[in-house]
């Protein structure tokens, strides 16, 4: 599993950083996890293995993966706040520990963001939000800087196009 993969693929202080993060928080690691599984399976589903590209797919991903951790620490937590500061610091902390250029980190921290605002947002609502994410990918904006990432405040960004349509 992909999963286990990266964290076999950590090094020492890496694994310290990560497993510093979990013990705060035990009871978000199995809903943490069943988040990004669920993640990795609907992105599969629907994309096949383009959603691992720079791209609008990827974009998708990284804010499904963060509603979907809200979602699912927010039924552990009863609180939308620490479901949220959760979120954005274990994806945030995949994203230090991991291998992206400068760009690709702040693309994925900025995907991360959407998809936590939506989640706040829609936290008492019954949303479709694999629909609505599909909806934002189509109105998503290249981006080839830092700058422009900045100026989409409340967009999904990516830097690559998609090699085939969908």
């Amino acid at each position: 599993m992909a999963i286990v993969a990266g964290i076999k693929g950590l090094n020492f202080w890496q694994f310290f950083k990560l497993a510093k993060v979990l013990i705060l928080k035990p009871f978000f690691i199995v809903p943490t996890y069943r988040a990004t599984r669920k993640t990795v399976e609907i992105c599969n589903s629907h994309f096949g293995k383009k959603h691992h590209k720079n791209n609008s797919t990827n974009a998708f991903r990284h804010a499904l993966w963060n509603f979907l951790i809200c979602e699912k620490c927010y039924k552990t937590s009863n609180s939308i706040e620490k479901a949220s500061i959760w979120a954005e610091k274990i994806t945030s902390l995949h994203e230090i520990l991991s291998p992206n250029r400068e760009l690709s980190k702040i693309m994925d921290l900025h995907n991360n963001r959407i998809g936590r605002e939506l989640f706040k947002k829609n936290a008492s609502k019954s949303i479709n939000i694999i629909a609505l994410l599909k909806e934002m990918m189509e109105n998503a904006v290249q981006v080839s800087s830092i700058a422009e990432i900045e100026n989409a405040p409340n967009r999904l960004v990516f830097i690559e196009k998609l090699e085939t349509q969908l």
